[in-house]
């Protein structure tokens, strides 16, 4: 649903960065001219460019076809390379052994059991042949089996990976790794409030399950008190449903505009469930899927009330203030 009214981006937004897409340049490294044909450096030719094909499967595997010329020398120690993008740890960066697919081919699998931590893999090929890994550029994308994926609710931990081109034209994947799981559906905007429908993964939901809005303020603000509007959850099997007035969610706006983050309180002292939508195609969500923010009367003025997706693609809503002079 689309509407011509949207609700402003505000600094708030620095607080969901763990998703920013902030992928430095990295310029080629200098090497001293010399002589040679054109398009090498002192002699040696440049490295030919890489592009890979990704194919999704249902289970939230991928594979990877490079294209090669037919000339390329690969060693048994060639790999595609992921490495999570900020990260320096040992699991941040994973090896997947690349070979011969056929003539000018190369494949490496990403199977679905190797985990991925939640962020952002940018992805590279290194062909054992003492160069430095390559940037991958993005191909052919074959994502159909990631449209309505629909896992079993039991399923203790979904991961979600969805290979996409980065501002600068390379080959990344966007990772999810969540266990439980609430799965935003169906989203149904009202004047007075929202509906949301959605599915369980990985937990079965006690009496009193309810779904909470919480205002994502600074909890050390003396001028701000955290808030938290709580409304009854209904669920029939592994799907879920609830609705969130906007009554309240302006009678504690505080100023600004304000993001509001929505979890699931499935049982009391359990651990909250963050509501996202991951089972698609879409990498990010947030340019994609737009909801109208509609006007919510309030003792300071007409506020404005929406909802929208994060930068990790999780489910919000947003307050915004009157507009000023």
């Amino acid at each position: 649903m689309t509407a011509p009214s949207q609700l402003t981006v505000t600094g708030h937004e620095t607080k969901e960065s763990s998703a920013i897409d902030q992928e430095p340049m990295a310029p080629a490294s200098p090497r001293p001219e010399g002589p040679g044909r054109p398009g090498e450096r002192g002699g040696e030719a440049a490295p030919v460019e890489l592009r890979a094909d990704c194919i999704a499967d249902s289970a939230g595997g991928l594979t990877f076809d490079l294209n090669a010329p037919q000339d390329t020398h690969t060693t048994w120690s060639a790999a595609l390379v992921l490495r999570l993008r900020g990260g320096d740890g040992a699991d941040d960066e994973v090896r997947l052994p690349l070979g011969p697919n056929g003539a000018g081919r190369l494949r490496a699998v990403l199977p679905s059991t190797v985990a991925l931590a939640e962020g952002r893999w940018n992805a590279y090929a290194d062909l054992g042949d003492g160069r430095d890994p390559r940037r991958l550029l993005p191909g052919v994308n074959d994502l159909r089996s990631l449209v309505d994926r629909r896992p079993l609710a039991g399923i203790g931990r979904l991961g979600v990976r969805i290979p996409y081109a980065t501002k600068f034209g390379n080959l990344a994947l966007r990772s999810w790794l969540r266990g439980p799981h609430a799965e935003a559906g169906d989203i149904l905007v009202a004047p007075d409030g929202m509906t949301v429908s959605g599915r369980l993964y990985g937990v079965v939901p006690a009496a009193g399950a309810r779904a909470e809005a919480r205002a994502r303020r600074d909890p050390k603000s003396p001028e701000t008190a955290p808030a938290t509007v709580a409304v009854p959850l209904t669920v029939e099997g592994a799907d879920f449903t609830f609705t969130l007035p906007y009554a309240e969610l302006a009678d504690r706006w505080a100023h600004g505009s304000e993001p509001w983050d929505l979890w699931l309180r499935l049982a009391d002292g359990a651990r909250s469930v963050r509501i996202a939508r991951l089972l698609d195609d879409v990498a990010d969500k947030k340019q994609v899927f737009s909801y109208p923010a509609l006007p919510v009367p309030a003792a300071a003025g007409e506020l404005r009330i929406g909802p929208y997706y994060t930068l990790d693609n999780d489910l919000a809503l947003r307050v915004a203030g009157p507009a000023e002079d």
